[in-house]
């Protein structure tokens, strides 16, 4: 009854910019945690930005200062404004949510993916 969709990937040059959306629908009864994960070639997932419910925003070394979060909470909603992209950047990048369904336990959901590509 959930389910987690992003878009706004894409192919930029170095220092371009991109923003990701993803969008939660369903009988959402309440979001805990969202978050956003990427993997790069040859590379394992990597936390790249997080927040709890009401919390600060935390993220990754590599992209503190460059990168973003955000959520609009009345349209469950999450965004990553990427700034002065690097290649080392490019990964396909995933939206996470900790939330409860209505009719439904606490579940961690994961959106399908959008690829993100920095090259000149």
């Amino acid at each position: 009854q959930v389910q987690l969709v992003e878009s706004g990937g894409g192919l930029v040059q170095p220092g371009g910019s991109l923003k990701l959306s993803c969008a939660a629908s369903g009988s959402i009864f309440r979001t805990d945690a969202m978050a956003w994960y990427r993997q790069g070639p040859g590379k394992e997932r990597e936390l790249v930005a997080s927040f709890t419910s009401g919390s600060r925003p935390n993220y990754a070394d590599s992209v503190k200062d460059r990168f973003t979060i955000s959520r609009e909470n009345a349209k469950n909603t999450v965004t990553l404004q990427m700034n002065s992209l690097k290649p080392e950047d490019t990964a396909v990048y995933y939206c996470n949510a900790v939330l409860k369904s209505y009719v439904g336990r606490v579940q961690n959901y994961w959106g399908q993916g959008t690829q993100v590509t920095v090259s000149s």
